[in-house]
């Protein structure tokens, strides 16, 4: 049975969020908290294995007390305020700082549109308690690990043609940071889908190229693939890669969702067969299949293909699925992930 408890200062919203947990036969509320404070002494007295957690509220400032809580007493905790929508810089540092999702409330008739986000609401307390209380303490050691890499990473002129194509979900802002952090300015083009909705892939997108040495943006139609950028798929458009003259663009689409996912990393793999052999894939952390058959396609048709390793994922869904079907040639930890491209794509 997974034990959370709401903090939020609307009692209306604690309400919700309680009936709409309460329903279900795998979880149960075991406190409710009007503001940080309060939650402090609920978390003490229960334990929790997942916190829901409201950014504006009295007495502490919700990213505050993620950003202390992580710190002393690192557990799952799942964003869900309306801040999360009108402030995606917002919902972006929450992640940076611990949370393992977040869940837009809606502006207006809350009583009733919240009801229709239960199965997104309860599934992602799901991927937040398969998680578990290591997660802080893992974006930690990954962040101090990636400066600190033996050596710099160096891309040869060849490899400067080729492409690396990544896809990720649940956990994957902060492992595409990580991934992307050692890399330098001459790199290869990538091309990246996270699972994400519309409006943050840009905030996400743009506080990355504030972080990397590359150029990170959200990718937008006809783009044509440049080394030492990135291209993030839009939160709301399915990404492909396509021929453009000598080189590839990025074409986007807002067809129906693959796999439940738009953008899909599915959608993004199969684009790349064509061109196999200039494509490395990488599949992260992330809740799901999503992207695993196309990844084994990658690899039948002549891409090299990596999959992180459990001990670095956030979430062992997506890397697992692929490894289980023979899609990962090389699996690897987070940290060394980069270089090991780097070798295979320089060989």
């Amino acid at each position: 049975m997974i034990e959370v408890v709401i903090v939020d200062d609307s009692a209306l919203i604690r309400n919700l969020l309680k009936e709409i947990i309460d329903s279900q036969v795998d979880m149960k509320v075991t406190g409710l908290a009007n503001d940080p404070i309060e939650a402090r002494e609920i978390i003490r007295q229960v334990s929790p294995d997942v916190i829901t957690l409201d950014v504006e509220m009295p007495k502490m400032h919700g990213l505050d007390f993620l950003d202390k809580l992580m710190r002393l007493r690192p557990m799952p905790v799942v964003m869900v305020s309306t801040l999360t929508t009108m402030g995606s810089d917002t919902t972006i540092r929450a992640l940076e700082l611990g949370a393992i999702d977040f869940v837009a409330k809606p502006k207006v008739g809350v009583s009733t549109e919240l009801k229709s986000y239960t199965d997104e609401i309860c599934n992602k307390i799901r991927v937040a308690a398969q998680a578990g209380p290591r997660l802080a303490k893992l974006r930690k050691h990954n962040a101090r690990a990636i400066p600190n890499s033996n050596k710099p990473i160096h891309f040869s002129p060849r490899a400067l043609q080729k492409y690396i194509a990544v896809g990720s979900s649940t956990g994957g802002t902060e492992a595409i940071k990580a991934f992307l952090l050692p890399l330098p300015e001459s790199s290869p083009p990538i091309v990246i889908t996270q699972h994400m909705p519309p409006g943050f892939t840009r905030t996400f997108a743009e506080r990355m190229d504030d972080t990397c040495r590359l150029t990170v943006k959200e990718a937008e139609q006809d783009d044509v693939l440049k080394p030492g950028n990135v291209y993030i798929a839009p939160g709301d458009r399915h990404m492909r890669v396509v021929r453009s003259g000598r080189g590839l663009k990025i074409e986007l689409d807002n067809g129906p969702l693959v796999n439940r996912h738009k953008p899909s990393v599915e959608v993004l793999f199969d684009s790349t067969l064509e061109f196999a052999n200039d494509f490395v894939g990488v599949i992260l952390t992330g809740m799901g299949a999503d992207g695993a058959e196309g990844l084994k396609r990658m690899r039948d048709s002549g891409s090299r293909t990596f999959g992180q390793d459990e001990a670095s994922c956030v979430v062992y869904g997506m890397p697992k699925a692929a490894a289980k079907i023979g899609a990962v040639e090389f699996v690897e930890s987070l940290q060394l992930l980069p270089a090991k491209i780097a070798e295979i794509m320089n060989s």
